[in-house]
């Protein structure tokens, strides 16, 4: 367990990266089509980083599980962890607690209206599910017990709704979600309740987890050898083949995280980390770009955390932007602003490059705090 790997540090920051990338666009209706997710069925780039940053979770409690298993704090550091996770995941999506009425004054957002589910709470909730399956089954037991839940979860889909088990008005998750939570607690961006985070869609994310602390525990057993980086690449291919042939009867969806998706996400997940483990750890190729996502890997939930807070928080300040033909002010925040007067203006040819230039500014001012919290040594973590 003494061996580093700093490929895996990469990895993760390197998700975390474009996780804050694809979350912060200039403006949604302008996007590179690789920088959408998929409408329905069906994995773009984007769609590959929140199954990644799973996998990356997992293969970073190969490290740490062990540890907390020897000094005998798994139940207390797990449940602290998980706990603390939720709570910030709730609070984030209550954030800033306070809002603009239609008559320009600031008052409580309603606790009636809080989406219950989002990204951390996922996160969260795999994490521990994944952390006990491998307390108790260990590692072949973990392999066996995560290939299981795959299977039952499409048979739960197909057996709840046999005629249209995978359609966004026909999957049953979303039935379960508004019996358990009601529709006001549920996301709503699809046109109509349904919640992309859902607890339904829990159970392949768990196995996504699971993979991923396997495949970290399978590269510190096997060390920095050619056959680990064989093993990797071959695992990766097999998985991504597996994941087009169960797509077949079970479609590859982000949005209600079916089986095949957890299968082809991880086999692709594989393919990167082989190569990055080529190019850092065998032949040493370590330089700015491994350093600038480094960085975000050292403190990954709070610069996640930070992305989402401070766009919430500085939307507070209304700069004046008009009227509409109604004669209603008109307001932007200032990174609004920002993209508005500056970034659309030195792109004027194509919005959907004034829109990714913010991102890549917004992006590079994340890069920034977390470069001082890594200068100053200062890691935070839950």
């Amino acid at each position: 367990m003494n061996q580093r790997f700093y490929s895996l540090d990469v990895f993760r920051g390197a998700t975390v990266a474009l996780m804050i990338l694809v979350n912060n666009p200039g403006s949604w209706g302008h996007i590179f089509a690789p920088l959408e997710h998929a409408s329905w069925h069906g994995c773009t780039p984007t769609d590959l980083v929140f199954p990644f940053f799973l996998f990356a979770v997992g293969n970073a409690m190969a490290f740490v599980l062990p540890r907390l298993e020897e000094k005998n704090i798994f139940w207390q550091k797990v449940i602290k962890r998980t706990l603390l996770i939720l709570l910030i995941g709730l609070l984030l999506n209550w954030f800033p607690f306070i809002k603009y009425n239609d008559a320009g004054s600031i008052i409580m957002k309603p606790f009636a209206n809080l989406r219950f589910f989002g990204v951390l709470q996922r996160i969260a909730l795999c994490y521990f599910c994944a952390a006990v399956i491998i307390h108790f089954f260990k590692v072949r037991g973990a392999f066996v017990v995560s290939c299981s839940i795959l299977l039952v979860y499409w048979l739960l889909c197909v057996a709840t709704n046999p005629l249209d088990s995978f359609s966004i008005k026909g999957w049953y998750g979303t039935l379960l979600d508004i019996k358990l939570f009601g529709t006001k607690h549920i996301y709503s961006g699809e046109g109509v309740p349904f919640d992309p985070e859902s607890l339904f869609s829990i159970f392949a994310a768990i196995s996504q987890v699971i993979f991923g602390y396997l495949i970290g525990n399978y590269i510190v057993t096997k060390g920095k050898t050619h056959e680990m980086l064989n093993g990797l690449f071959i695992a990766g291919c097999v998985f991504i083949f597996a994941g087009f042939c169960w797509d077949m009867v079970f479609p590859i969806n982000k949005k209600i995280w079916t089986s095949s998706y957890t299968i082809y996400t991880t086999g692709l997940a594989l393919i990167v980390l082989s190569v990055l483990i080529y190019l850092i750890e065998f032949k040493n190729n370590r330089g700015g770009w491994t350093k600038f996502f480094d960085v975000f890997g050292k403190n990954a939930l709070f610069i996640f955390v930070l992305s989402g807070a401070l766009p919430r928080l500085l939307g507070l300040i209304r700069i004046s932007n008009g009227f509409t033909p109604e004669g209603k002010a008109k307001y932007l925040s200032p990174f609004s602003w920002f993209y508005e007067n500056v970034c659309k203006l030195i792109f004027p040819s194509d919005p959907r490059i004034g829109s990714f230039f913010y991102a890549l500014c917004f992006i590079g001012m994340m890069w920034f705090f977390a470069w001082v919290l890594n200068k100053k040594k200062i890691y935070i973590k839950v």
